[in-house]
């Protein structure tokens, strides 16, 4: 080989070997570019929104589909004085679901052994008793060691804490994910004040 070709050679491979280097730092960056993006998006998300349940068939539920909606959450039981709530929660839901609204239902049995059954008891109590037409959730606790890592949120961190009083306490949350209120368990779904939350929700962008 003479030294043209050498020089040539040289040089090709050298071209070679800088677009190979150039290509790996391109791809290495926008890797880091779109993780970044990915865990800046994770850290701004709502806490609620960060947690994933299963429904009451058991298929898991990631919250963050509730995105952009006002919403309900509510511990619900079968056996207990509060129990015809859910017809006032399945009106609620008739009248405001086509402006964003949603109520998430979670079976619990901390109070008094009131919703003892399995999840296919459940389910078949409130949709053949209620008809209920929301989201019901797989029973889960909401009160104790065992507590749900929702509700741990809802009741150590959130900005209305404490622990759950009894069966059908209810938090509201608004289109950004926030929890906005809590209302007592005892207090009606249909009552003036649930009503206007809900109301005062809906309208804000």
């Amino acid at each position: 080989m003479n030294m043209t070709s050498r020089h040539l050679a040289f040089g090709l491979s050298a071209m070679l070997v800088l677009g190979l280097t150039l290509s790996c730092k391109q791809g290495y960056s926008m890797e880091s570019h779109e993780t970044s993006q990915t865990a800046n998006q994770q850290a701004s998300m709502a806490p609620v929104y960060k947690f994933t349940l299963n429904d009451i068939d058991g298929h898991p539920v990631d919250l963050k589909r509730f995105q952009g909606k006002v919403l309900l959450l509510v511990n619900t039981a079968s056996f207990c004085g509060n129990t015809p709530q859910y017809d006032g929660l399945q009106t609620l839901y008739e009248q405001y679901r086509e402006q964003g609204f949603e109520i998430l239902a979670f079976p619990a049995n901390n109070f008094g052994q009131q919703e003892p059954g399995t999840d296919e008891e459940i389910k078949s109590f409130c949709y053949t008793k209620y008809a209920l037409d929301f989201p019901l959730f797989s029973k889960i606790s909401v009160k104790g060691d065992d507590t749900h890592p929702l509700y741990q949120y809802l009741t150590q961190r959130s900005p209305f804490p404490g622990d759950i009083e009894w069966n059908f306490q209810k938090f509201l949350v608004d289109r950004q994910g926030q929890v906005i209120a809590r209302y007592r368990p005892g207090l009606k779904p249909l009552s003036d004040q649930i009503v206007t939350g809900i109301k005062q929700a809906l309208t804000k962008s």
